[in-house]
């Protein structure tokens, strides 16, 4: 047997090829849009990719299952759990419990398993020249290490409405069928640490079913209504853009079959667009874009966030222009692709040639910030997450979200001096460059975020014990 679990850092996400080399077919389970990734590895190893299949209809990536299919010729095979509302809505294979996909000597047995939602199944892998029992599962969102799916997406990102709870319950069940299987089975996620479809999903890529039931909190909770609650409780903010994802993954559309190269602009081209309004990301660093950076700009740095503050702070109508140096395009047009962000205009490399003057921002220190806090005329802004703010926070912070802070404006006081952080600063700048870009300009910004405030408190208080 042929395995390879193919891991996007930028996304937490996992998708497998998996191959009988005795007959040269193969399987890919959750396959991101870029799909020239599984087509080398397919020819490297002299497998031909026959079999295509998901998880789930997946909200926090654009599937690439379609674009391979249509490439390879590959059967796909989707769940046909759930009901009628929760089906795929283009040709595939439909797939229930206990239906066998055959690849060469290998099979995958389906296992529905609802609650992150409900059409959800997972495949129980049998590599049958070596064994008759089952060697690994893949779970998809059902089981992560150290966590499980979280049911509240369909609700709280999608829309749908009363289906957290149920989904909660629905997990309870599932869980079962997951202990049933033998101690050894190894354990395949979708996802891993970073990951915005757990709460806290473990760093390590796989687990078995029996480390799991040892370890994972979901398995130490045998009262059903307990459990229900501990799940819902804390999960991080969903970004917007799952809601797209949840529908162009459920519907058909236009596939995108290879990785899109885009122009680089004049600076005609350049000034042409921006001043007609076109909406600007910088993706530089933040120490680069605090030095100097173009009016009106967003900041969203190229790296392993992109995508997910991208999908935050963009809709899919409107077209967007990139600051970027040309050897990062490549990179960025795939973290975005895998989002279905691909309505890019173009990307411009030099801004200092613009002669537009350039902004600077006002950075402080953690002596500078201490005297700022409790003065009524100043507001200080912890743009983490709700349950990040809960743990610890800066005396007299206000919460206002890094994803949601263009809905928010109306919690800032504008009359006040403003002081924006995050947890180390990569969400700082996004937050920042938002509030300018809406005309807040009394702002100063606290670079080390909570990891400096935190420690500089407990020096000064080790001090104080000297």
């Amino acid at each position: 047997m042929f395995f390879k679990h193919i891991y996007d850092e930028t996304l937490a996400q996992g998708s497998y090829l998996i191959g009988c080399q005795a007959t040269g077919e193969s399987i890919v389970i959750d396959a991101k849009r870029d799909i020239d990734t599984y087509l080398e590895i397919a020819e490297k190893e002299n497998l031909k990719i026959t079999h295509i299949t998901e998880t789930h209809i997946h909200a926090d990536y654009l599937s690439g299952s379609r674009e391979l299919a249509a490439v390879t010729q590959a059967d796909l095979y989707l769940s046909d759990e759930g009901g009628k509302d929760w089906q795929y809505e283009f040709p595939h294979k439909g797939l229930k419990e206990g239906d066998i996909i055959k690849v060469g000597n290998l099979s995958l047995e389906v296992i529905h398993t609802p609650g992150h939602t409900p059409e959800s199944i997972s495949f129980l892998l049998t590599d049958h020249p070596a064994t008759d029992k089952p060697t690994m599962v893949f779970t998809g969102d059902f089981v992560f290490v150290g966590d499980i799916g979280r049911p509240d997406l369909l609700e709280e990102a999608a829309g749908i409405k009363n289906t957290k709870v149920k989904g909660a319950e629905d997990m309870f069940e599932s869980l079962k069928k997951f202990s049933a299987l033998p101690d050894y089975v190894q354990v395949w996620p979708a996802h891993g640490a970073g990951s915005a479809c757990g709460k806290s999903l473990g760093a390590v890529p796989n687990s078995t079913v029996g480390y799991e039931e040892i370890q994972n909190w979901a398995f130490q909770y045998k009262d059903k209504q307990e459990f229900v609650d501990l799940l819902l409780e804390d999960q991080p903010e969903p970004p917007k853009y799952f809601a797209m994802m949840k529908h162009l993954n459920k519907v058909k559309r236009p596939l995108l079959i290879e990785v899109p190269k885009h122009p680089k602009l004049s600076k005609e081209e350049f000034l042409t667009a921006y001043h007609r309004g076109i909406k600007v990301i910088d993706a530089r660093v933040r120490d680069e874009f605090f030095k100097g950076f173009l009016p009106n700009t967003l900041n969203i740095e190229g790296g392993k966030s992109f995508s997910t503050w991208m999908g935050w702070q963009l809709n899919y109508e409107e077209q967007f222009m990139l600051i970027a140096d040309e050897n990062q395009m490549e990179d960025l047009t795939r973290k975005l692709m895998r989002i279905g962000l691909d309505n890019i205009y173009g990307f411009f490399t030099d801004i200092e040639s613009l002669e537009i003057p350039l902004e600077k921002a006002d950075l402080i220190e953690y002596e500078e910030l201490k005297t700022y806090v409790g003065r009524e005329d100043v507001q200080i802004i912890d743009v983490r997450g709700n349950a990040e703010y809960k743990l610890n926070k800066i005396p007299g912070a206000v919460n206002v979200f890094v994803g949601t802070i263009a809905d928010n404006l109306d919690k800032i006081d504008k009359s006040k001096q403003l002081i924006v952080h995050c947890q180390s600063g990569t969400r700082t700048t996004v937050a920042y460059s938002v509030l300018k870009r809406n005309g807040f300009d009394n702002i100063k910004v606290y670079n080390g975020g909570m990891i400096d405030w935190e420690e500089n408190e407990k020096a000064n208080q080790e001090k104080a014990l000297a």
